[in-house]
């Protein structure tokens, strides 16, 4: 379907088969309060701003920044892409709870309440208090509260508490609270980073000694005092970097999860797109946002599986490095 130009100065904004050359920017103080619902099927080549905004459905591309004075909501009966090209915020909340849309941010996201299911975030979530499930987050996730996981990825963490169920990896060595981590029954966690991503993304053979760490929220867990003049606090690590720097024992550069990562995380400020060298049908394995997440989200299913690695050393197996 062939998308019509639309020209709006009214206080609220419908958009369904609508392309936007340009920016949705209030150019007056009535202007400010107005709320954009998005039908689908609609393109917005600029940034937005808005009072309010609702997404009833896709396809949906923004390509500007996008930022809310109360909220940004799709609707949860939602289908079809929606995608935010860059950075997207709100001084409230921002929420997604789409069963049938993966909704795809380029970049980072800050708002006071996030809530996001089924979503991949190339960069990083900042806010006041996180609910992720079966979402993946290339960058960290910071909440100055509170972050609930739920059978995600994430690069890392940080908050005062956090919750996690299911099962949790980190792309990342640590991961950092104040509280004791919570969990549940259910939850197994684990760490990629000395999993060889870049085989898998070209469908190629793991390396050996390469794989997930199973990790143990009782023995991975540092906890740490933090002291000045005023005040002491304490941040507790759960981390794997202790095994990972001994796996000097591998040569971790071939894996290329940290040029993976980064791909991802640029999206679409990289000038032209790259490539992992050849798949294993030797084609070149590019890199571009929307290969990545299915990728991701393939290893979250267990479509793609990773192979176990146990962590373990010894000090001879350092010692003798030298």
């Amino acid at each position: 379907m062939q998308l019509k130009e639309i020209r709006f100065n009214e206080s609220n904004i419908q958009l369904k088969d609508n392309l936007v050359k340009g920016s949705i920017l209030p150019e007056r103080v009535s202007e400010l309060t107005r709320t954009i619902t998005v039908q689908g099927n609609t393109i917005i080549e600029g940034p937005v701003f808005a009072h309010k905004m609702e997404i009833q459905n896709g396809s949906l591309e923004i390509q500007g920044a996008v930022f809310t004075q109360l909220e940004l909501y799709i609707n949860s009966e939602a289908k079809g892409d929606i995608t935010f090209k860059k950075s997207v915020g709100s001084a409230n909340s921002i929420v997604s709870r789409a069963a049938q849309v993966k909704p795809l941010f380029y970049s980072d996201i800050n708002a006071k309440s996030v809530t996001l299911y089924n979503a991949f975030v190339a960069g990083s979530i900042y806010a006041d208090e996180v609910i992720l499930e079966n979402s993946v987050i290339c960058g960290g996730v910071f909440a100055t509260q509170q972050i609930d996981l739920k059978n995600c990825i994430v690069g890392t963490f940080n908050a005062p508490a956090v919750r996690v169920e299911g099962q949790l990896s980190l792309l990342l060595p640590s991961a950092f609270s104040i509280e004791k981590m919570q969990t549940t029954a259910d939850t197994r966690l684990y760490n990629l980073s000395l999993a060889d991503l870049g085989a898998l993304y070209k469908g190629l053979e793991q390396a050996p000694n390469s794989g997930k760490i199973a990790m143990d929220t009782e023995t991975d867990e540092v906890k740490s005092s933090l002291t000045d003049q005023d005040i002491q606090k304490t941040l507790r690590s759960y981390t794997v970097i202790g095994k990972v720097l001994a796996a000097d024992l591998l040569d971790t550069d071939k894996f290329q999860n940290h040029f993976l990562l980064t791909a991802a995380s640029l999206g679409s400020q990289l000038l032209k797109t790259y490539d992992l060298g050849p798949d294993k049908d030797g084609t070149p394995a590019l890199l571009t946002v929307e290969k990545i997440r299915d990728f991701f989200f393939d290893i979250l299913s267990g479509k793609i599986q990773i192979q176990d690695i146990d962590g373990r050393f010894s000090i001879a197996d350092i010692t003798g490095k030298f």
